[in-house]
């Protein structure tokens, strides 16, 4: 097993470890390599009563990793009327301080909000290359799943909105064309400028009172990841934007919201030294960040 692999492994046994309730009806799944390793740590619990629990995938992926697992699946959309689920497990790309996240780069992004938006507790894992202070730190681009016939459009939109060059996504192979989503949809990548936490935006109003640059509106390239969501979301032909972002499911819980937050409650990082960082929200507890020893086999 590679360093990072064993790394994405201490983080998904930490985070099951922490959060998965084997009494839960609904489990959400995501996607990517990460999650395999928190499927891996449930079947590892060898409890009986996970055996009644139904998962929910993100996608085609995470829906065979279910089943090879001996799990019982559940689609999105068989959910009974106004079911909450109980708690989903999902990767990211990056993750900054606010526990906003990047999620998308393995083209799975709208089923992925449609599951984390439904879950009382979204936990994020992860390994320590997506532990970043802001987004787009060091990945390069936003993903967003749009309508294949407004792709033009939905280019024109984004660049006008200060994106220097998003593109559609393509295929491994020339031929095959643009990569495809679950829905039939195409991804496209746009890289703007590293975006700034809503707090960044209000130490700057508070130092420099009407201080343009630092509104976080795209004035001179500076966005503030909430407000630029928005903005995406609202262009003609975008289905997700692959930025989760505002209330995590607990926040949205307490204002008697009828889904769930988009941001997880906690993030769990797998480090270099074989350690953990997790990083909080005041909501789960501790707020911060605290690093823990991997758990021992």
């Amino acid at each position: 097993m590679t360093d990072i692999e064993a790394a994405k492994r201490n983080a998904a046994v930490r985070a099951v470890a922490d959060h998965f309730d084997p009494s839960a009806k609904y489990v959400g799944i995501g996607s990517g390599s990460t999650i395999v390793y928190v499927v891996e740590a449930i079947k590892a619990l060898k409890d009986d009563r996970i055996s009644q629990i139904h998962f929910v995938p993100t996608g085609y992926q995470s829906r065979q990793t279910i089943i090879e697992a001996g799990l019982k699946d559940i689609k999105f959309d068989s959910l009974p009327k106004n079911t909450l689920i109980d708690l989903a497990f999902d990767g990211a790309d990056e993750v900054d301080e606010e526990l906003n996240c990047i999620k998308g780069g393995g083209a799975c992004l709208y089923q992925e909000k449609l599951v984390a938006t439904q879950a009382r507790k979204f936990i994020c894992v992860a390994d320590h290359r997506k532990l970043q202070s802001r987004l787009l730190s060091k990945w390069p681009t936003i993903p967003i799943e749009v309508e294949p016939l407004a792709v033009f459009t939905v280019i024109a939109a984004l660049t006008a909105l200060g994106s220097s060059d998003p593109i559609l996504r393509q295929g491994p192979l020339q031929k095959a064309g643009p990569i495809k989503t679950d829905q039939d949809n195409f991804i496209i990548d746009a890289p703007f400028p590293t975006l700034l936490l809503k707090r960044d935006v209000d130490r700057s109003q508070s130092l420099h009172h009407t201080h343009k640059g630092m509104e976080g509106k795209g004035s001179e390239g500076k966005w503030e990841v909430e407000t630029l969501a928005r903005e995406i979301k609202l262009i003609e032909g975008v289905l997700s934007v692959g930025l989760f972002v505002g209330e995590n499911g607990i926040q949205a819980e307490k204002a008697s919201r009828e889904r769930g937050g988009q941001k997880p409650i906690a993030a769990y990082f797998g480090m270099e030294d074989g350690s953990v960082v997790i990083r909080n929200s005041e909501e789960a507890g501790d707020e911060g960040e605290v690093t823990v020893k991997a758990s021992s086999e």
